[in-house]
């Protein structure tokens, strides 16, 4: 084993928005890296714009910078239990991890999950206790948290001796004690050379190389990234590309990158505990191993968790079908799904028996809708279903995906937020009363039940709330209706432009999903009825005008503000029987069947189906 010293490989994992790519600034920033007189903005590693505008990382990507004479490449992970396919890839490309953890929410439930899977890899944590500037910090009982939620994830004793930095990302400080903090980060490169071990491959041996990241380039086309897990990797090289299916493939290594800040650098070769990123084998793929074609062996594929929910994606067919989209065909949107898989290892696609539908399963509904995003800012027009949890049969029982769900809310919140979750099927696990008016409750619940919550629940906290939930394990199907609306909605009756007088005339009846002058087609859903039916309406209707007072009467009256949905909460609000129409520039909710006589016929059918008559 030949011994690199210099070099440390670190993953930053936490819950989502404790602060992990606000940390990696400040690490870059101070490392020397940029000049006095470079621009450089905040969360530089979130480079996708979706990230940006949410304030999450959703891929995970890699940087290096130098301290003293040591190289530390860093990949900073995506926080939210959607993404986890992300996180458990990476810890096949780092030795360490920093363990991100608010000073004041404590252990969150994402951090138990990325801290399992990089306990499981046998890693080396430091605890980074972050936000320790907020006035209600609480950092001594938070590292009570840390302990017991190591020991309970079984950490053997080497992690269990982690070091703790007390830090605040935001004004670039850090300190080994809770008291003051010092000027800068110093203490965070130190703990990190001192306590994270080096890479202990060996560099004589045969190349492996194990593909856990992908990028694009248009000019070098797929660029494949990972860890030189053994030997030395050069430009140049010709190589065999072992496959998950078991086949092999030759190849050439045309490019080799090293990173150095948030550049690659093109270099001649890497050794073992190297990351690098190598350009120049099309139709490679994650999982993939790169090795020397007289000794191929491939590297262990990752274990990936199951998708839990699924999601219908259908061309779209409404009649403004085309109208805003460049790409609208089933074959476009075929190519667009199976290409997300070559860099989504977490996601799944199934083709049906029409062409023009496809069964898409995610971690989550997130997971979902940043593919959603990404495909209507392309140019594609679809339609998606209502997320749907995946059923399985286990020795014979059918059974159901569990999350865990916890929920920070107001003490005067705690009875309403109780009884809706209790209608969901939810069991409570625990509660914690911080002392300050703030209730932690921490539930098992169906996913089922949570689909179409998020909503409900701020409305019940009156925005207060926070709620986090993360796969917990499959249990006992608890019946057939979890969850769900319980309110009917307005469906549109004819083709046309929503008039004033037309919304006014119904909107006794509940609340409005637009504006005045919008332009609608049958079976589209314009607004949300007051009870459970649904209802159809026009709101196309002009008035009649008889005389000027007539004319001028309305002139006074203001519509109520309609709601306007976001993806999320688009996709939220389905039912069964609904679509929901996404383009470049629209979002619109419409009934599967949009005439009136024919969904009444299909609902009739329905009913004798089921009554077996």
């Amino acid at each position: 084993m030949q011994q690199r010293e210099n070099i440390r490989n670190i993953a930053i994992i936490a819950h989502v928005d404790h602060g992990k790519t606000t940390l990696v600034d400040q690490l870059l920033k101070q490392s020397g890296l940029f000049q006095q007189h470079e621009v450089v903005q905040d969360r530089m590693m979130d480079s996708n714009d979706l990230e940006r505008e949410r304030g999450i990382t959703i891929l995970a990507k890699n940087t290096a910078i130098t301290y003293k004479d040591y190289l530390i490449n860093i990949v900073d992970t995506p926080g939210h239990a959607d993404f986890g396919g992300e996180v458990e890839r990476i810890m096949k490309m780092v030795d360490g991890v920093l363990l991100v953890v608010d000073a004041f929410e404590g252990c969150m439930p994402q951090t138990k999950v990325v801290l399992r899977k990089a306990l499981e890899h046998q890693l080396i944590p430091i605890v980074v206790i972050n936000k320790i500037d907020r006035p209600n910090a609480r950092a001594a009982e938070v590292i009570d948290e840390v302990i017991d939620l190591f020991i309970e994830l079984e950490a053997t004793d080497t992690q269990l001796e982690f070091p703790v930095v007390y830090a605040s990302a935001l004004m670039g400080t850090a300190s080994a004690t809770e008291d003051k903090q010092d000027e800068n980060m110093l203490v965070l490169y130190d703990t990190i050379v001192e306590h994270i071990p080096y890479p202990t491959e060996q560099l004589d041996a045969p190349l492996q190389f194990l593909v856990t990241l992908l990028d694009y380039n248009e000019y070098v086309g797929r660029i494949a990234i990972g860890r030189v897990n053994r030997g030395i990797i050069r430009q140049g090289q010709s190589v065999a590309v072992m496959m998950r299916d078991g086949g092999i493939k030759s190849g050439r290594i045309e490019k080799l990158y090293g990173f150095q800040g948030l550049k690659r650098i093109e270099i001649s070769e890497a050794g073992a505990g190297d990351l690098v990123a190598i350009a120049g084998i099309r139709e490679i793929n994650i999982g993939e191993t790169i090795a020397d074609p007289a000794h191929p062996e491939a590297l262990p594929v990752f274990a990936i968790d199951e998708p839990t929910l699924q999601m219908t994606f259908l061309v779209n067919n409404s009649p403004f079908a085309g109208r805003e989209g460049k790409w609208i065909t089933s074959r476009k949107l075929r190519e667009r799904l199976f290409k997300e898989l070559e860099t989504d290892v977490a996601l799944r696609v199934e083709e049906t028996e029409s062409p023009d539908a496809f069964i898409v399963a995610g971690r989550g509904e997130l997971h979902l809708t940043v593919l959603i995003e990404n495909m209507r800012r392309e140019g594609y027009e679809l339609q998606v279903s209502k997320p749907e949890v995946i059923v399985k049969v286990i020795e014979g029982k059918k059974q159901e995906p569990y999350e865990r769900l916890f929920v920070d809310i107001p003490e005067e919140s705690l009875g309403a937020v109780m009884e809706s979750l209790g209608s969901r099927k939810a069991e409570m696990i625990n509660m914690i009363n911080h002392g300050n008016g703030q209730v932690r409750l921490e539930f098992r619940i169906p996913a089922r039940g949570l689909i179409g919550y998020r909503t409900a629940f701020l409305t019940l906290t009156r925005g207060y709330g926070i709620l986090n939930h993360v796969f917990d394990s499959y249990g006992p199907f608890v019946g057939q209706t979890v969850g769900g609306r319980h309110e009917g909605v307005l469906v549109a009756t004819e083709k046309g432009v929503s008039s004033f007088y037309g919304m006014m005339s119904v909107e006794d009846r509940g609340t409005m999903f637009l504006e005045p002058g919008t332009e609608i087609y049958e079976g589209m859903i314009v607004g949300e009825h007051n009870r459970d039916s649904d209802i159809v309406v026009n709101i196309c209707k002009e008035k009649q005008l008889t005389n000027m007072r007539a004319a001028n009467k309305d002139e006074t009256v203001k519509l109520k503000t309609p709601i306007v949905f976001s993806l999320e909460q688009a996709l939220e609000y389905l039912n069964n029987d609904e679509y929901c129409e996404i383009t470049p520039e629209s979002i619109r909710l419409r009934k599967k069947i949009l005439v009136k006589s024919e969904r009444e016929r299909a609902e009739k059918h329905k009913k004798t189906i089921e009554s077996g008559v």
